[in-house]
């Protein structure tokens, strides 16, 4: 008697997950949505591979002598290390060089789909997760940044979400000037400045100060190491946090508020070039915004600074407003949704000549989950097939001939291939299915010339009524008959009623 084979147990890789039919529908229409928008705003479409070329993803993405360090990659056989796509940014940057000679300038596109990070995923952190990105390419202006940050605005709003975002805005640029002002020097102390600031929201202002200086324990015991400033420097720094913080009786997102933190962005950068030409960016961006009538929406925050460093100038985030309670029960905001940036040194790695480019990165799954919060989205089972039974098998041909009907008139429609002659499976077959209707035809309804229709959601609606079983067979809720000729009328009737 030989062994029996070994089952394997069925389980997902860790940071990745399976999405159900009514996932895929809901995400498919918030998709949808956003899609609209992108392209109402002149964008197109264009699709780039999953894998690339390790050696495009960049020097901001795995390390050339580490190419599994953050991304899933492979060697192919003449040798090549081509990696999973870390991003949607670096592909089109690479796109965008490689058709230079035949695409438009600038260059105006939008790009959906997944993207892998090779990390230790956690609660909410995947390695496999979407995105939908747009993008400019080729537009070195103010314009072509506003134009991303209303863009982004009128998609939170298309989505139902108006009253509970901003789309927060900053520029690198001030940042670098003020880190100029402040004598931050070093690339290493800069870095920790940048990340120190980005956890604002998280540890507040006294927590960012520790994070400036000798470091901060947190509440297990913890320790992270500051960018060790002085105390002069740190006040510099945390005059820059604060002077996005509107003063007594000004609103915040007012024309009055953006022109108060400009006026005082532009006295901490001192003699700053580089700072100077991102005061300039910044109002010239929200003298647009302002035109354009989406004061409050965009607001100007100092404190937004992004966490990738291949931004080079205007910097943007959305953040939802509205509470949600986190593990440990408190209530907190609920946070980035998206970002995006100025990124003009991307597209120059694969061309001499300077490139300018801005987009947007909007999180999918991020948003859908804000969406279900606010009850903006329902991940509920799409309607299912019309379901034709099989009452008798040698009658399989007439069966499949009420199928070919239904579909030839658009309707969604299939034949019941089970394995078994019962009705009440059948039936519960097409329960799960999620059918709105299935079809009954025996021997005494074909003699008759007619079909049973039954109603699967006006069944369930009325038998919830009914307690006892002999009433509920005799009421037989939700089925009626038909001719069988007015087979595809009545379904049409039947689906523009439920």
């Amino acid at each position: 008697m030989t062994e029996k084979a070994k089952l394997i147990a069925p389980r997902l890789p860790r940071g990745f997950e399976d999405r159900t039919p009514g996932e895929i529908a809901a995400v498919g229409a918030m998709i949808d949505t956003i899609r609209k928008v992108y392209e109402r705003y002149g964008f197109d479409p264009v699709e780039t591979p999953l894998l690339e070329l390790t050696e495009t993803l960049g020097k901001f993405l795995p390390d050339t002598d580490r190419p599994n360090a953050g991304v899933f990659s492979l060697q192919d056989d003449d040798e090549q290390w081509m990696s999973l796509r870390y991003d949607l940014t670096a592909p089109l940057a690479r796109y965008f060089a490689e058709n230079f000679e035949t695409l438009p300038k600038p260059y105006r596109s939008y790009r959906q789909g997944y993207v892998f990070r090779n990390e230790k995923p956690g609660p909410g952190r995947f390695r496999q997760f979407m995105q939908f990105d747009a993008d400019t390419v080729g537009a070195g202006g103010p314009e072509a940044d506003a134009e991303m940050c209303m863009m982004m605005a009128d998609v939170m709003d298309a989505l139902g979400l108006a009253g509970k975002y901003v789309v927060r805005v900053n520029n690198r640029k001030v940042l670098d000037g003020v880190l100029d002002a402040a004598g931050v020097t070093t690339d290493e102390q800069k870095l920790t400045v940048l990340r120190a600031i980005d956890k604002l929201d998280k540890f507040g202002t006294n927590g960012v100060k520790l994070l400036l200086g000798a470091g901060r324990k947190d509440e297990s015991g913890d320790f992270t190491k500051g960018a060790g400033l002085t105390e002069a420097q740190i006040a510099t720094l945390v005059g820059y946090i604060e002077s996005g913080v509107p003063a007594d009786g000004v609103e915040k997102g007012s024309n009055a508020h953006v022109i108060a933190t400009i006026n005082a962005l532009a006295g901490l950068i001192g003699g700053s070039e580089t700072g100077l030409q991102g005061v300039q960016e910044l109002a010239a961006i929200f003298g647009l915004v302002s035109a354009a009538g989406f004061g409050g929406r965009v607001i100007l925050d100092p404190s937004v600074v992004r966490g990738l460093e291949y931004y080079t100038g205007p910097v943007f985030e959305i953040e939802l407003t509205f509470k949600v309670q986190n593990e440990k029960g408190q209530d907190v905001v609920f946070g980035s949704v998206g970002g995006g940036g100025r990124y003009d040194g991307l597209v120059s790695r694969f061309r001499r000549e300077p490139v300018p480019a801005t987009g947007f990165s909007v999180g999918v799954s991020r948003l859908f989950n804000a969406l279900k919060l606010t009850g903006n989205i329902a991940s509920s089972e799409p309607v299912g097939p019309v379901v034709v039974l099989v009452m008798d098998k040698d009658q399989t041909p007439s069966y499949q001939a009420m199928v070919a009907e239904l579909r030839n008139a658009g309707i969604r429609a299939e034949m019941f291939l089970g394995n078994t002659k019962n009705f009440g499976k059948q039936v519960s077959y097409a329960d799960k299915r999620n059918s709105p209707a299935v079809i009954i035809e025996g021997s005494q309804e074909r003699d008759q010339g007619i079909i049973q229709i039954k109603d699967l959601i006006a069944g369930k609606e009325a038998a919830a009524a009914i307690t006892d079983n002999a009433e509920w067979k005799a009421a037989r809720p939700g089925q009626f008959e038909v001719k069988r000729g007015d087979l595809v009328a009545a379904i049409q009737k039947l689906l523009s009623e439920q």
